[in-house]
């Protein structure tokens, strides 16, 4: 995958902008990791650099990327959308909790479905259900969208659903962006994405009755959900620019930031 590193402003992604205006104050920091939480270091990334005039780097590279890039010493702070594994731990990272965020189950607004469980969501990902006709939809076959291995995203989905290595993806993306659009052409599509992420081109399903809202998010009934993490070294100190991101990013101060990128903070 060729790496771009993008500069985060006005919630969006516009290269070198916050390094080229912020005042000479050393090294900047650098992150890279999921592209599920572009939204909320956007938000924070813009934030920490009006406020202390440090240059901020992000590269949408997925989670997997992310974590390898701290392992190797190529990133201050990884970004992962899912927890670290216990094989991860063991090379030494340590992962602090930033937020939670639903994993939206997205179709095509041309299709009827509104609402599926969990359950029924495993069978249509492991090919037990195949057509939308045998759940009360259209007589099409069913699209599995889902996204690369290493994604954040797909390791929450599958692990919620208890999918892992069973999945008969159609295709398997590189970002929730690539998702949405893919399930957005696609009458007979279905996918999963980060819910800060969906618009009107697709239709978010509820499941098991549960629409995936900040506040079913906060309290658990919205049970396809996964954590946003921070990844450093353990007993590995960060540059001074770097644990300065890392203390405003987990501070409380960051709550109403972090709600309104669409997550719900860890300190909530």
């Amino acid at each position: 995958m060729k790496k771009i590193i993008t500069t985060l402003a006005a919630g969006t992604l516009l290269p070198l902008a916050l390094a080229a205006c912020a005042p000479n104050q050393g090294s900047g920091v650098s992150t890279e990791g999921s592209t599920s939480m572009e939204k909320l270091i956007g938000s924070l990334g813009e934030s920490f650099t009006n406020e202390t005039g440090i240059a901020f780097t992000y590269n949408p590279t997925g989670s997997g990327s992310g974590i390898q890039a701290v392992k190797d010493g190529r990133t201050d702070i990884g970004l992962s959308s899912r927890s670290l594994k216990d094989e991860e731990k063991a090379l030494g990272l340590k992962e602090t909790l930033l937020a939670r965020e639903a994993i939206a189950v997205v179709v095509n607004p041309n299709n009827p479905i509104t609402d599926l469980s969990v359950e029924q969501i495993a069978d249509i990902y492991t090919g037990n259900i195949t057509n939308w006709s045998e759940i009360g939809g259209n007589n099409e076959e069913i699209v599995l969208i889902g996204r690369e291995a290493g994604s954040g995203t797909r390791d929450g989905f599958e692990s919620i659903t208890q999918t892992e290595d069973q999945n008969k993806y159609r295709q398997e993306l590189t970002s929730t962006g690539d998702v949405i659009t893919a399930v957005s052409q696609n009458p007979a599509a279905i996918g999963y994405a980060a819910e800060a992420s969906v618009n009107d081109s697709v239709h978010a399903l509820s499941v098991d009755g549960v629409q995936p809202t900040e506040e079913n998010t906060q309290n658990g009934t919205y049970v396809i959900q996964r954590p946003f993490v921070l990844v450093t070294k353990e007993g590995s100190a960060l540059s001074e620019n770097a644990q300065k991101f890392f203390d405003f990013a987990t501070s409380e101060n960051t709550y109403e930031l972090i709600l309104s990128s669409g997550a719900v903070p860890a300190h909530s």
